[in-house]
């Protein structure tokens, strides 16, 4: 009997070997024999025959139900066991306490087709095969196959029954559908190689499933037996296609469906996993399939009903089953298998064969070697962030726009956009409205019936719908409602506006829309997670690019593979920063910096940005607007930005009149305001007044000379409320004189020039500003908001901030002491710039830090943002030159450099090309075009005093510049 053991295994063996894409022999094949051979020398019948058995286990089961599968691993000798539900900590010390009992150890299986979790709570879940099924890139479904294996291999799970390679060509299927990767059998075969090569480099076992085909059914084989009505020929060149290109690349397992397959069985109604023409003929014979081949479970109504007490195992491994999963009754399967033994029905090689594959598997996941699991950090391995890196590379790579009429996908021309929202669906909502609104001011739109709702749309000009359905699971419902399917047909007829629709759910969703004829944008992002809300409304911004491709048929206008490649139109992006070569543990010490800046009260609160390679990808809110305040700072609060307006408003003016010949580098004082003809200052160039070499004075406090003896404002220049000759509004109840105007502008005259040497100065920007009002007849804020900001998108930027915001979202700046006699709060704290009605060359900005960022990322990208271009390269090279560096002036035109000695406005770890600004109130931004870094603090370190000058003294800024490029890894 030995000998003829031996044998039979040397055979099985070397037909393994010799087998071109064997899967379960490992390279070190003669060790792998020498284990398989001794432990099955070493067992009983009994013992032999447990190992076909792989029971349910959940890891959520009272203690009774565990019990009695510790009864079935020490009585019955079972090979392995399935888990359910549960938690991966729980599972983790029941699996531990298993193996402990096991003679041989077990083979862990689990359904983790799109991740632990689904099964399993506290664990990652991946997106789902349909949405990978979008991808173009197969490596990136490898990578998704390779940490779901990552994740069971730590959990100690050895063969996921993944992935689905079901061609999913039937819309009603009520069990597969988004479990498939669509129904183009090459994208379904490619997407199963992708998985399980990523999969099985992990370590973990893969399952190719449900065989021969369970896409093309309306039943769901856990609750009856479906019929698979097609020709061999059918099946031979669909449904079993991609069994034969993954059987060629290594599938390690196949999982058997309980189907009706007329084609393949003449047996009438004879379930698939029980056949021994499907599986020992066609799967095995035909096929050349040498893997393991599980039954699917056998509790299943689609196959448990055909025998009792163990029949339906007994049919199984006949038929030319391995493994027999979730058998309803092993201690009675098991004599009836040991009576078919005896009786010769099944032979010593056909128990064997399965034994020792069985065997030859545990060996190739390891279990020669067994070591416990340990507990230690399980949920923080199981929940990284190489996760999120992988799922959020998934989910750009899959939103596919399947109609863009107009090119009205990205967004462009935002200054002509008044946007709606409309949701459809009773899944959440909340962070793909919140996403739009980061690129534009998107308002939803409710209404209790049709006619109010439309009635409520007339004021917009875009509309975009989003149909959000439960991303639980797979199974979730998915259509619309009736009454949607009319609301959507409704607005769609007003032809006032254009109309966006967005559906986070599987792209069956679109078939019971009557007409698209209507529907100017159609964006499928197939499942309701945050990342698909959030990437989704960055692609219809045109933040990312769109590269997915329909993998079913979801309309008559939609065919599978219908796509709709958009480019990206260079706006900001939001993400993580490991997607752009930053450690986001090392950009913790960011925090710990700004928390001692609240800790050492230099400033009550503040907002951090860091964005890299046009992402932004860390966007807080530190501290409250006052230190008695009861709110928090969030990212929504608008800051003074101070001297920041010099280069997000003056600067971007000026380049643009230089660009169309309104202005010139060359020209001085007198040729931009001839009334400076006959001054001290008339030969001031622009160039050297910009660079901050133009010996005018650092700045003239006007304010001083209107106030009275008392140092309060005096009466002959300001009233208290609006009156004919009095509309310069200072503050609340604060209005100065008119003719205070050009009071400034005379006084600046009288200046006389300064030593020739580096002065920063904002008597320059005054000039500036007065040149460009009179130029154009318009005043400076409305300039900058029609040119750069609306069109921008930064719709949180203005002077006078009162009038389009709330108080409470405005930081006030400082309790002055001095010249107001009030809180400053929603009034610019420079008193020159307040003196101009808010509106200064020099300050009067504010915005918030997102804001800062995307004027800061136009000028990082040449002038170009949101398919716009505002400014020619070549112009802001112009101006950020450092043209008197030999003169020991650092300044760009404009524009503020990194230091040329020791000390600086920078860390010192900046490129030269580098620039950016600083303000009085606190404020700092730095653009860096060799890293692509773009950095923004703002703060109100002026409040309650801007004698508070410890942020100054302390560098904090430059020490958080300096972490964020420590914090760069590539």
């Amino acid at each position: 009997m030995r000998l003829y053991s031996i044998f039979s295994f040397f055979l099985l063996f070397m037909y393994c070997a010799n087998a071109q894409h064997n899967p379960l022999v490992v390279n070190d094949s003669l060790g792998q024999e020498r284990w398989v051979e001794s432990q099955y020398n070493a067992m009983s019948l009994d013992e032999k025959l447990g190992q076909l058995f792989m029971v349910s286990v959940a890891s959520s089961q009272d203690k009774a139900s565990i019990a009695n599968i510790k009864t079935l691993i020490r009585e019955e000798h079972i090979g392995g066991v399935i888990f359910s539900t549960g938690g991966p900590i729980r599972q983790a010390k029941i699996t531990n306490s298993f193996q402990s009992l096991s003679k041989i150890p077990l083979l862990v299986g689990m359904d983790a087709e799109w991740g632990l979790a689904m099964r399993l709570d506290s664990t990652y879940a991946f997106p789902w095969n349909m949405t990978l099924g979008a991808i173009k890139d197969n490596s990136i479904v490898e990578k998704v196959g390779k940490q779901i294996g990552l994740h069971a291999k730590r959990l100690g799970v050895h063969i996921n029954f993944a992935p689905d390679i079901d061609i999913n060509t039937n819309p009603l299927n009520p069990i597969i559908g988004n479990r498939s990767f669509g129904e183009d059998r090459e994208n379904v075969a490619n997407k199963g190689i992708a998985f399980m090569k990523g999969m099985e480099s992990a370590g973990v076992l893969s399952s190719g499933k449900h065989f021969p085909g369970h896409g093309d059914t309306a039943t769901d084989s856990h609750k009856a037996l479906p019929l698979i009505p097609f020709t061999r020929q059918r099946l031979d060149s669909l449904e079993l296609y991609p069994y034969r290109r993954l059987i060629q690349e290594g599938l390690s397992s196949v999982m058997v469906a309980h189907l009706n397959v007329p084609a393949m069985e003449i047996q009438e109604d004879l379930p698939s996993s029980i056949s021994e023409q499907i599986i020992s003929g066609i799967l095995k014979e035909q096929m050349g399939f040498e893997g393991l081949v599980f039954t699917d479970a056998l509790n299943m109504k689609g196959v448990s009903t055909r025998g009792k007490d163990g029949d339906v195992e007994l049919a199984a491994f006949l038929a030319g089953n391995d493994i027999l999963l979730m058998p309803t009754a092993v201690t009675k399967a098991k004599e009836k298998l040991q009576e078919a033994y005896e009786s010769g029905r099944i032979s010593e090689e056909r128990l064997a064969n399965s034994v020792k594959k069985i065997l030859l598997a545990k060996y190739k996941v390891g279990l020669n070697k067994y070591k416990p699991i340990p507990v230690d950090n399980l949920y923080e391995d199981l929940n990284g962030l190489e996760n999120d890196l992988i799922y959020e590379e998934a989910i750009e790579n899959a939103i596919t726009v399947v109609k863009n009429k107009f090119y009205l996908l990205g967004i462009k021309k935002l200054e002509n956009k008044k946007i709606a929202y409309v949701k459809f669906g009773d899944a959440d909502s909340k962070p793909f409205l919140d996403e739009l609104n980061k690129y534009a001011k998107v308002t939803q739109v409710n209404g209790k019936d049709l006619a109010t709702l439309k009635e409520k749309l007339k004021d917009y000009n875009l509309v975009i719908i989003g149909h959000h359905k439960s991303n639980e699971s797979p199974w979730k419902a998915y259509k619309f409602t009736k009454q949607e399917l009319q609301w959507l047909q409704g607005i769609a007829s007003e032809r006032s506006s254009n109309l966006v629709l967005a559906v986070f759910t599987k792209p069956y969703a679109l078939k019971d829309i009557t007409s698209f004829n209507s529907i100017d944008g159609v964006v499928v992002a197939y499942q309701n997670s945050v990342l698909a809300q959030q990437k989704t409304a960055q692609l219809i911004f045109g933040a990312i690019s769109a590269k997915g491709v329909l993998p079913v048929s979801s309309h008559a206008d939609f065919p599978v593979n219908t796509s709709v490649n958009l480019s990206s139109l260079k706006r900001l992006g939001y993400s993580i920063p490991e997607r752009v070569g930053l450690s986001s543990g090392k950009l913790a010490e960011v925090d710990r910096l700004v928390h001692n800046g609240l800790d050492s009260l230099m400033f009550p609160g503040a907002q951090v940005l860091v964005a890299r390679k046009g992402k932004v990808v860390y966007n807080k809110g530190f501290g409250k607007p006052t230190y008695a305040s009861t709110d928090s700072i969030t990212t929504d609060h608008i800051y003074d930005l101070a001297s920041l307006t010099k280069i997000l408003a003056t600067l971007p003016m000026l380049m643009k009149m230089e660009e169309t010949g309104k202005i010139a580098l060359n020209d001085t004082f007198q040729d931009l305001l001839p009334e400076y003809s006959d001054t001290a200052i008339k030969n001031v160039t622009v160039l050297k007044a910009l660079s901050h070499y133009g010996r005018l004075p650092a700045w003239i406090a006007f304010y001083v000379s209107t106030l009275d003896e008392k140092r309060k404002p005096s009466s002959e220049f300001y009233r208290n409320k609006p009156t004919p000759g009095f509309s310069i509004k200072v503050t609340d109840n604060l209005y100065l004189t008119d003719a205070y105007k050009d009071s400034i502008y005379n006084r600046i005259g009288r200046q006389d020039l300064k030593s020739n040497r580096y002065r920063y100065s904002d008597v320059t920007y005054y000039v500036m500003k007065k040149y460009i009002e009179d130029t154009y007849k318009t005043r400076l804020d409305k300039l900058a908001d029609d040119f750069l900001y609306k069109p921008l998108g930064a719709m949180d930027t203005s002077y006078n901030p009162l009038e389009k915001f709330p108080k409470n979202r405005i930081v006030p700046t400082e309790v002055d002491k001095y010249y107001r006699y009030q809180t400053v709060q929603g009034y610019v704290h420079d008193m020159g710039a307040a003196m101009q009605g808010g509106v200064g060359g020099h300050a009067g900005l504010f915005s918030n830090a997102n804001d800062v960022a995307k004027i800061m990322q136009m000028y990082l990208q040449g002038g170009e943002y949101g398919g716009t271009r505002f400014l020619d390269a070549r112009t802001i090279k112009k101006f950020n030159t450092c043209y008197f560096c030999d003169k020991n002036v650092r300044r760009g035109v404009g524009f503020d450099k990194p230091q040329l000695k020791e000390s600086g406005p920078t860390c010192g770890c900046v490129s030269r090309k580098s620039f950016g600004h600083s303000g009085f109130t606190g404020t700092f931004t730095w653009a860096d075009p060799e890293e692509e870094i773009v950095y923004v603090f703002l703060s109100n370190r002026t409040y309650p005093s801007s004698s508070n000058t410890l942020l100054v003294k302390s560098a904090l800024r430059t020490r958080i510049q300096q972490a964020i490029y420590d914090a760069i890894i590539n």
